[in-house]
């Protein structure tokens, strides 16, 4: 089945920028995905804190996999991040959160949450088809995502900024991707990388 090809289209400080470009990208899409992904690490008390208050419900987990040292179970993070005391929460650092809402209901509550930590939002669909340069849009592999405080697709590319990425085909369709960033008055910013 493969990924899809990721090229980057637009790069800001503002992170309240980069999910509304983001979303006037989501809008041209000929179809679009009911839910909306939701990731982030969180490396702080005050970011759990901060996403858990944004995200009522979402689970937190531990970001690097912890096992009982008796069992070698895998241990699951069970503490109410708005309850437990600063000390408690602390050695279960780092966590993280990947969860999955209707579209148009918390994005903008998320991303005032994000902080410094890495984060996403990926907003799939399908675009449209263009026959002046034989784009065929992919319901498989077609979206939007916002990386948050990342340069890249990987998450292994800190950065002061916030990069909108626009998912196609697994060919990697630069007709489409060009197109898409022109209509933010932008230009591709780079390759295509591996996306989801």
């Amino acid at each position: 089945m493969g990924n899809s090809q990721a090229y980057p289209v637009f790069r800001t400080a503002d992170a309240a920028e980069a999910l509304a470009q983001a979303l006037r990208l989501s809008a041209l899409l000929a179809g679009r995905d009911d839910e909306v992904t939701l990731m982030a690490d969180l490396l702080t008390v005050e970011d759990a804190r901060r996403m858990a208050a944004a995200l009522p419900g979402a689970r937190l987990h531990h970001a690097e996999g912890r096992k009982d040292p008796v069992t070698g179970d895998f241990l699951d993070f069970d503490l109410d991040v708005a309850t437990a005391e600063h000390a408690a929460l602390e050695p279960e650092l780092p966590l993280s959160v990947l969860h999955y809402v209707p579209q148009g209901t918390v994005e903008e509550r998320f991303t005032r949450a994000v902080g410094r930590d890495m984060a996403s939002i990926g907003l799939g669909g399908r675009w449209p088809d263009d026959p002046e340069t034989d784009s065929h849009g992919s319901a498989t592999y077609d979206g939007v995502e916002v990386m948050f405080n990342y340069a890249d697709m990987n998450w292994s590319q800190p950065a002061d900024h916030h990069t909108v990425f626009v998912h196609v085909d697994k060919s990697g369709d630069l007709p489409c991707a060009e197109r898409l960033a022109a209509y933010l008055g932008s230009t591709v910013l780079g390759e295509a990388q591996s996306g989801w």
